[in-house]
């Protein structure tokens, strides 16, 4: 599986982005697939995952303001971003998991100026 992320930006506080990844390869349908994030200095984190039925999960520090979804008949998944707020600065990564095997894409730089 490989991955391209994009939709990455500079954006001032309570601005949006909406980040993109497509995918290659088959039975794109049945992967899970997930956003992280990975500060400075910090580990990278899990932001928002969904399987292939649509069941979502987020980080609690993104609950209400992100919006994971797919769009299986072009193999990408997109990740709505708002109210963004300077501490969801980070490089942004999506991640396929097909077979027990976790697939990254390159990261996407989101930067929220204050």
């Amino acid at each position: 599986v490989q991955l391209q992320a994009s939709g990455g930006g500079l954006v001032q506080t309570g601005g949006s982005l909406r980040l993109t990844c497509a995918a290659s390869g088959s039975i794109f349908g049945r992967i899970t697939m997930s956003w992280y994030r990975q500060a400075p200095g910090k580990q990278r984190e899990l932001v928002a995952g969904i399987n292939g039925v649509g069941s979502t999960n987020y980080a609690d520090s993104v609950k209400g303001r992100f919006t994971i979804s797919r769009d299986n008949g072009k193999n990408t998944v997109y990740l709505q971003m708002n109210s963004l707020k300077p501490e969801d600065t980070a490089v942004y990564y999506c991640k396929a998991l097909k077979y027990g095997n976790d697939y990254w894409g390159q990261g996407t730089q989101v930067t929220v100026s204050s």
